[in-house]
Parts: C-alpha cells; sequence; structure tokens
C-alpha cells in the first residue's frame, strides 16, 4: 500500500510524475520512491525490456500504482513530445517530470576509463554525444512537459545536477597507482551540469506569478561497485567520509516533486557529503 506520506505534505496520492532515464542508478530509485508517496507514473528510457522489468518491479511493491511505460530518446524532440503527450491522454496532466537520463562518465569496475584522456585529447563525439543527452534533452523535455503544465499552471521541473556542475573534479582521485597516464573526469560533465543550473533559473523565473516551480537536484559520487581505491580517494574529500548510497536521495526527489517544496523555484537542492562545503 502507498501510504507513508498521506495526509502530509510530501503525499503524491493521484499525482501523476514523468521520470526519463528511469531504469538509470538514480532513476530507478525515483521511480520507487515517488510510487511510495503514492504517484502514477509514466516512465521513460531507451530500453523496453528494462522498462518493462523496472515495471513489473514496482507493480509487486506498489499493487495501486498505475505505471507506463515508453521507450524515450530525450534528444529527439518528437519523442519527448510523444511521451508527453502520453500523460496527457492517459491522465490528463503532467504533475512532476524527472529528468534523470543522462551520459555520465563512470569510474566504477565496468567502466572503460580509456577514452577519458587529457582535456587536449578529449574526442568531439563524446562531447557533442554529452551535450545532446544532457543539455538538448533537459530543454527538449522540459519543453514538451511544461506546454502541458502551462494548461492548469502548476507542476514541478526537477533537473539532476551534480557537485561538479558547481565546483571543478578533484582530479587527484581518479589517479590510480602505477597508472601511466592519468584519466580524467572530463570537462563536457561540468560544463553540462553547470548548465543544468542556468537553465533551472531561466525556466523558474520563466513561469513568474505561476505555480509552475523548476528545481536542480544535486547528488555527489554514488557508490556503484567502484574499486577499494577510488573509494578511498573519493570519500577523503567529503565531510561524511563516504559515497552517498543510491537510495539516499529518495527523500529529496518526494519532497521536490510535492506540496512539500511549494515555495521552492530556481533553487539546488545540494546532497553531496559535505563536498562543496570544503
Amino acid at each position: 500500500m502507498n501510504q507513508a506520506y498521506s495526509g502530509t505534505p510530501f503525499d503524491l496520492t493521484g499525482r501523476v510524475v514523468l521520470i526519463s532515464g528511469a531504469t538509470g542508478l538514480l532513476g530507478k530509485e525515483f521511480a520507487l520512491a515517488v510510487a511510495s508517496a503514492g504517484a502514477h507514473l509514466v516512465l521513460g528510457d531507451l530500453n523496453k525490456d528494462t522498462l518493462e522489468c523496472l515495471k513489473s518491479e514496482i507493480a509487486s511493491i506498489y499493487p495501486l500504482t498505475k505505471t507506463w511505460i515508453q521507450v524515450l530518446d530525450v534528444t529527439d524532440a518528437d519523442s519527448c513530445r510523444s511521451v508527453a503527450e502520453l500523460c496527457e491522454i492517459r491522465f490528463n496532466r503532467i504533475d512532476a517530470v524527472i529528468h534523470s537520463a543522462a551520459i555520465d562518465p563512470k569510474f566504477d569496475k565496468a567502466s572503460n576509463t580509456g577514452r577519458f584522456s587529457k582535456f587536449t585529447e578529449f574526442p568531439e563525439e563524446l562531447w557533442q554525444s554529452s551535450l545532446d543527452v544532457n543539455l538538448t534533452g533537459a530543454f527538449l523535455l522540459s519543453q514538451a512537459t511544461c506546454k502541458i503544465m502551462e494548461k492548469s499552471g502548476k507542476g514541478s521541473v526537477i533537473f539532476l545536477g551534480s557537485n561538479y556542475g558547481l565546483v571543478g573534479p578533484d582530479q587527484r582521485i581518479y589517479k590510480k597507482a602505477g597508472q601511466d597516464h592519468q584519466t580524467y573526469k572530463p570537462a563536457v560533465y561540468s560544463v553540462c551540469k553547470a548548465g543544468l543550473l542556468g537553465l533551472t533559473k531561466f525556466l523558474a523565473a520563466y513561469y513568474l506569478n505561476t505555480s509552475i516551480r523548476v528545481n536542480l537536484l544535486t547528488p555527489s559520487g554514488v557508490w556503484n561497485h567502484h574499486d577499494d581505491e577510488f573509494i578511498k580517494n573519493y570519500s577523503s574529500r567529503t565531510i561524511l567520509g563516504r559515497m552517498s548510497n543510491k537510495n539516499e536521495y529518495q527523500g529529496a526527489v518526494i519532497f521536490l516533486a510535492s506540496d512539500a517544496s511549494s515555495y521552492m523555484t530556481g533553487a539546488n537542492l545540494i546532497i553531496d557529503g559535505g563536498w562543496t562545503a570544503l
């Protein structure tokens, strides 16, 4: 039963939440979080099979949740319009959209970090593909969803930032013992996340005197089977002395999607273990 937040400002009962990148590490957590608060879901991602699996998992935990899935490519305007129209057709509205789709250069055990060379050798095609998903994708999806939110004059748009959109990456943590060549967190990641902060502030100001709110949620490094050396290096830069766990952003996304944050727009909610406080 989805009654955990019933009768509180965090209650999302009957609200419609659209999530892009829904099957990703955090996208899945966001879906489970808003479902726990009573929301109905429209989930978008590139792979239909993984979407079906997530839908089944949500149904097994929250049987009262209505969940619709659709293949979504945020770099394609027609695809963004199609998933927004699905919300309107099935539910006649969109109450919140969480833009979780992203290209994030990973440093977990399964990652090919050989591509993350020094700045002067970073491939142009990787630069462009990140811009397409992380920035243009956010622009296209917010265009499509805000068009529907404008009809009711209310809604919550949530972009996903990063501590690296606020401060430069500490490249020392990516250096491995015995490594001949330093690997780097690419510049394009910082550029995209900083750009999302700008888009957040623009849209919040644009929707002056409405109840359409636009905010940024800024997490930092999420543990995902990283090697011990990386975990140690990363954790040493945080006040809390560890990486975050993927479920530690559930409360924040419920807050931003719900009436609990009704007086919050154009803001950046930072949850980074104290990284940017140092």
